[in-house]
């Protein structure tokens, strides 16, 4: 008689790939720790994720109907791996109102921007190579590359000289095995705008050392003075892969809509092309959001400019609310929603730390900066200022009190 399964079975544990356990995503990781804090009955203020609509900001009602009418004429098959042609249209057409000449073949439309970025990095990038990111970072970099095998290299910004780009220290770092520089600009999650020299500098950086830019302008319609064009306006010959989104400034998050633009030059050809087979791999993205991808680049987009005020309050009662907190520095946002300041830690304090036990004193979830590729000593926090302005200030009060007990007591006694 043959043995049963649970006879021959051993209790080991099914190995898992050796590449998760450098796999973090500390934005959502928190999170498990705050639904704790829920389940023992307090409230918990959600400023870890940077979503609009958990806000009580609507996507507009153009998109939804775009969307809505989609579903109804039954355009829910597959669709080409690159996109709807009238999508990629749509995005060649935004690209050249900025200046920048793109056909729509050199466009493909992905499964939100971050669909995009794990492309052109699998496209782009061997096992034990290496691309340039900034600290901070927008996690998912660092994440696809461990996934990958590949190895970020953090090049430093710091709230000292309003997190612009030093392209000098940046420069030195690149070696044989760099193959390309991430910038994201409008920055999450500092805020930071760069200005049009610093754009041109950066290019002409990358194009001595033969790399690509991958440039990820998802918070473009934010900046608190108006759009920021995209990066290849400065030079539309840069070998340059844009990332795009109607996660934010169209306030669309959860329908995961995004694309990337390859630059039309010839040496960019073979990444497009790579990119394109990588995309036949996964089908499609989805269908019904690509028409509204194009009712949102070809319609009305008056939302931005109320966002936008929205928001510049928003960072108004930020700035001031981290000004009245002891032991707390802040270098303003220019741009979107979030906030990087840093609080002085007593020596053998981290940053988890003091976000951990903020989350378990008053409810407040933050993000710890060493999840953004920060020291975690040095005391960085990331915010999320979305919440209104009556609660941001009541966030801060909150913070203010908590920060000065904290430091108080060399931050030692509840910390673990």
């Amino acid at each position: 008689m043959a043995r049963s399964l649970k006879n021959i079975a051993n209790d080991a544990p099914i190995p898992v790939a050796d590449r998760i356990s450098g796999f973090t995503y500390a934005i959502r990781n928190i999170v498990g720790e705050a639904k704790k804090v829920e389940a023992a009955g307090r409230r918990v203020r959600y400023l870890n994720i940077g979503d609009p609509v958990a806000f009580g900001f609507q996507t507009p009602a153009h998109l939804r109907e775009a969307l809505a009418k989609a579903v109804a004429d039954g355009q829910n098959g597959y669709g080409p791996s690159p996109g709807l042609e009238i999508a990629r249209e749509a995005v060649a057409e935004e690209q050249a109102r900025h200046q920048w000449p793109v056909s729509a073949d050199r466009v493909a439309i992905t499964s939100g921007a971050s669909e995009g970025i794990d492309l052109a990095l699998n496209a782009l990038v061997n096992p034990s190579e290496e691309v340039l990111v900034p600290s901070p970072t927008y996690p998912l970099y660092t994440a696809v590359l461990a996934k990958m095998g590949a190895r970020p290299v953090y090049y430093t910004t710091t709230p000292e000289q309003r997190w612009q780009l030093d392209l000098e220290a940046m420069e030195r770092l690149i070696t044989p095995a760099t193959r390309a520089i991430v910038i994201i600009h409008p920055n999450n999650p500092t805020g930071a705008v760069y200005s049009l020299d610093t754009q041109r500098r950066l290019l002409e950086l990358a194009a001595r050392h033969r790399l690509v830019v991958l440039s990820d302008e998802v918070y473009s319609d934010l900046a608190y003075e108006g759009s920021v064009p995209p990066i290849a306006t400065v030079n539309p010959e840069a070998s340059v892969i844009a990332f795009g989104s109607l996660s934010k400034g169209y306030l669309a998050p959860g329908w995961r809509t995004g694309w990337l633009t390859v630059s039309a030059n010839k040496r960019m050809d073979n990444v497009l092309a790579a990119i394109k087979k990588l995309a036949d791999g996964r089908l499609c993205s989805p269908v019904p959001m690509q028409y509204a991808l194009v009712a949102a680049l070809r319609g009305d987009r008056s939302h931005q400019a109320e966002f936008r005020a929205a928001l510049q309050e928003r960072a108004r009662v930020t700035t001031e609310g981290l000004g009245q907190v002891r032991g707390v520095t802040y270098a303003p946002a220019s741009a979107a929603f979030y906030a990087m300041p840093r609080v002085a830690l007593p020596p053998g304090v981290t940053d988890e730390q003091f976000v951990l036990e903020l989350l378990r004193t008053t409810g407040i979830l933050f993000v710890h900066g060493s999840g953004f590729g920060m020291r975690p000593q040095d005391g960085f926090l990331r915010i999320v200022f979305l919440a209104g302005p009556a609660e941001l200030r009541e966030v801060y009060r909150d913070l203010g009190r908590f920060t000065e007990a904290f430091l108080a007591r060399g931050g030692t006694q509840q910390a673990r």
